[in-house]
């Protein structure tokens, strides 16, 4: 054996032990991580719900009407088109409509409709009309 084969061969020092052990370690959480998203994503379709929770205002004789926008699904919904309807004695007086760009799975968006009819002398509906796909 020369000596350069002897230096091969040395005993690794307890801090290669522990590097080594450190970053095994690290390696073996992500691969973990990234198996049990994989197992666990089961690619549902966008959830897309709309509510408006927040007490109507008004100012200067408009009536605003927020409303708050929530995917609970598992893929991310692009485009997404939210409708209001105030109908009054049966009869839709006013409508009005937003459309948000992009919403990821469980981002949460907030808006308003406004109205210059109060609505709560009618029947407010607030909806999601359609979204599409990325």
């Amino acid at each position: 054996m020369n000596n350069t084969e002897e230096n091969y061969q040395q005993e690794r020092s307890m801090a290669e032990w522990v590097t080594f052990s450190i970053a095994s370690f690290i390696l073996a959480v992500i691969v973990g991580l990234v198996g049990y998203t994989w197992l666990t994503d089961k690619n549902q379709p966008p959830i897309v719900s709309v509510s408006n929770k927040q007490t109507i205002r008004e100012s200067d004789g408009k009536f605003y009407v927020p409303f708050e926008v929530v995917n609970t699904g598992g893929d991310t919904a692009e485009s997404v088109q939210i409708i209001a309807e105030l109908e009054v004695d049966g009869e839709v007086k006013e409508t009005g409509e937003q459309q948000i760009d992009f919403l990821s799975r469980g981002e949460t968006e907030e808006g308003a409709f406004i109205f210059s009819q109060n609505p709560n002398q009618g029947k407010l509906t607030i909806r999601v009309a359609s979204y599409k796909l990325p």
